[in-house]
């Protein structure tokens, strides 16, 4: 259950990720509002996943999720570059993560 509480709390960084952007600096209130309710709710995830599990590799996928749903969400809603390196760096992460899973029990 503690692997799900922290791909939860991945998918609540992604949110708030992007929030951050729709907010404009925090000047758009429903955003805004959003943004910190997913904040709140990664770390209470995060916090559940780490009852259990080492903190260095959650904290390691937790951020790795984050960083690809970004990434992901950036390409998709923002437009952002789409070139064969970074593409590899994601691949890269997902390596790391899938490592990470994989060496601890």
């Amino acid at each position: 259950m503690h692997w799900m509480y922290l791909f939860v709390a991945g998918l609540f960084e992604i949110s708030w990720a992007l929030g951050l952007k729709f907010s404009h600096g925090f000047t758009q209130i429903i955003p805004s509002v959003l943004t910190i309710a997913g904040m709140v709710a990664s770390f209470y995830f995060l916090a559940l996943a780490l009852k259990s599990l080492p903190l260095g590799t959650a904290y390691a996928i937790w951020t790795g999720i984050g960083t690809i749903g970004t990434v992901i969400f950036g390409i998709i809603l923002f437009k952002e570059p789409v070139t064969a390196l970074r593409l590899f760096c994601i691949a890269l992460i997902v390596s790391g993560i899938t490592g990470l899973k994989l060496l601890t029990q």
